[in-house]
């Protein structure tokens, strides 16, 4: 057809084929000035190293939840958001084991695959309507 373009597909990006990882590092998460005692930069490096490629670790900045801090959000796999999982939003992530917690649900198949590790479900939240946004999930 004129004046049409023909979409063409990125192929210097790599499809992501498990979850998706985002850790919230704005103004209150990952800061030594509200978490003195939390490894901020040991747990995006536990995160990275763990999941490996069984998915993908994005920092962002502010989230706009920060009476929740550390937050993370874990984006389910392509195989999830077919089974129906949207995005668990998840508060408080301050211990090393929970870290390992979502580490083990992301290798696993994450939201929509695999129930949740451990206590990990307790950590889960729902976010506003500009929280969502924030992350880009609407």
């Amino acid at each position: 057809m004129p004046g049409r373009r023909a979409a063409r597909r990125d192929t210097t990006t790599r499809e992501i084929t498990g979850c998706t990882v985002t850790v919230c590092r704005g103004c209150c998460c990952g800061t030594v000035g509200k978490h003195p005692d939390v490894d901020h930069a040991g747990q995006v490096e536990a995160l990275r190293a763990g999941i490996g490629d069984a998915g993908r670790v994005r920092v962002s900045d502010c989230l706009d939840a920060c009476e929740r801090s550390n937050v993370m959000v874990v984006g389910p796999s392509p195989d999830g958001r077919r089974a129906g999982a949207k995005p668990t939003w998840l508060a408080g992530v301050l211990h090393p084991d929970t870290v390992g917690d979502v580490v083990e649900w992301v290798r696993a198949g994450g939201p929509g695959v695999e129930d949740p590790p451990g206590i990990l479900d307790l950590s889960t939240f729902a976010p506003s309507r500009k929280q969502r946004q924030e992350a880009g999930e609407l």
